[in-house]
């Protein structure tokens, strides 16, 4: 594995002896053993070490950050707040829609401060390298005004680089939040690895949205770690079509009461494209409910993945858990696989999950055709149909316009 690797920890170590060490130590642990492959349970369907070997030859985290903040293209569709991340680190942001005093953003500065009880090698490469990310925290009885978009722009210099960073996300009690992360790269062939703590107070509401600008030769990696307050919600959108390889991990825990956790996507899979969304939600508390949708459009040797498990603790009666997986395969040469899990522990539940997938609608096809429109544009309308009811849940019209638009683009193949 060391000689895929050129690997510099001076140029991202903290000042402290003992960040150092901790560093080289966690580089350590992930040389042993290296990318995961199909042999760990969590990577089934996945085959990071192959994936990785084939596409680089050689891996550096050795970048410069030449950053104008005016090649970011920036969304005109609606008022929002702003975080700038150019590679990874926490650059600016902008938050004149807010009152002052009730939103704290800033670096991430130590990799310490995000905590993932995992064995994921990916994990302690992300403790040896990390070059921070961002902490955003908002006050007590606050409700922000306009969403806040976090732009991840990453710089033309990254081919063949890798980059780490840590997130931290914290909503006090009675506070809300609309949070969309917009990827923008300049078509390079680089790793992302990120590692995000969520923490959701009672009383409060996060509305998540993961999107990609335009088709991207990146290769990404997140893993998300959350817990839920009483009377809480998390409502996470992943659209994050147009990615070389993608891979979203999610262990949410549901801690009080009458909290509710909403996972929805809907991708458009294209050439060689891979994308894996795998959840994990824990109910640990009675009265709460989940609920998963995960559409995937699959065509030109792509391959979709979705793995999800629902835990129910012994305490938590009247849970009501939900997950469907459906998949739209286009050719033969694309591959959809699906896990769906339930680990039940408690009597008083209501918990289901399901998984179909089958070829686009032959007769529907023919009835476009009859109508005069030509068969790309009605297999572009029959796909477009098949993931807008992830569309249908997101309530603020504003940002569910823009995404529908961005998403078509995706479709159209831009």
């Amino acid at each position: 594995m060391e000689e895929l690797f050129n690997i510099d920890l001076k140029k991202t170590s903290l000042l402290s002896k003992e960040d150092e060490t901790s560093r080289e130590k966690n580089l350590k642990l992930f040389l042993e053993s290296g990318f995961s492959n199909k042999k760990d349970e969590d990577w089934k369907f996945t085959d990071l070490n192959s994936i990785i070997k084939k596409n680089f030859k050689n891996i550096s985290n050795d970048y410069n950050f030449n950053f104008e903040k005016n090649k970011i293209q920036l969304i005109n569709d609606f008022e929002y707040n702003s975080i700038i991340l150019v590679n990874g680190s926490y650059k600016s942001n902008d938050t004149r829609f807010e009152e002052k005093g009730k939103i704290k953003i800033q670096s991430l500065k130590s990799v310490e401060e995000v905590k993932d009880n995992t064995n994921n090698n990916l994990y302690f490469l992300n403790k040896a390298l990390s070059l921070g990310g961002f902490y955003l925290e908002i006050q007590e009885n606050y409700k922000c005004k306009k969403p806040f978009i976090i732009y991840n722009y990453f710089t033309s210099n990254l081919d063949n680089k890798i980059i780490n960073n840590s997130n931290k996300i914290k909503l006090n009690k009675n506070s809300e939040l609309t949070l969309l992360e917009y990827n923008i790269d300049e078509k390079n062939k680089f790793i992302k690895n990120t590692f995000e703590n969520i923490e959701i107070k009672d009383n409060s509401v996060l509305k998540s949205f993961f999107i990609q600008k335009t088709k991207s030769k990146g290769y990404f990696y997140k893993r998300v770690v959350g817990t839920q307050g009483y009377n809480s919600s998390y409502q996470n959108f992943i659209l994050s079509s147009g990615l070389a390889f993608n891979k979203i991990d999610q262990n949410i825990s549901l801690t009080k009461e009458n909290s509710n956790c909403f996972i929805l996507s809907g991708l458009c899979l294209g050439k060689n494209e891979h994308q894996e969304i795998k959840t994990q939600i824990n109910h640990l508390a009675p009265n709460c409910k989940s609920y998963q949708k995960i559409k995937n459009v699959l065509e030109s040797d792509s391959n979709g993945v979705y793995q999800g498990k629902i835990f129910v603790k012994d305490i938590a009666q009247k849970t009501d858990a939900y997950q469907l997986s459906k998949a739209l395969i286009l050719d033969d040469k694309s591959e959809f696989n699906a896990k769906p899990e339930l680990e039940i522990y408690a009597d008083d539940v209501k918990c289901s999950h399901g998984s179909t997938s089958g070829s686009i609608d032959a007769d529907a096809i023919h009835y476009l055709m009859t109508r005069g429109i030509k068969l790309t544009e009605a297999k572009k309308l029959l796909i477009t149909g098949f993931l807008n009811e992830v569309f249908d849940n997101i309530p603020e019209q504003k940002i569910k316009t823009f995404l529908e638009k961005t998403i078509k683009e995706q479709i159209n193949g831009v």
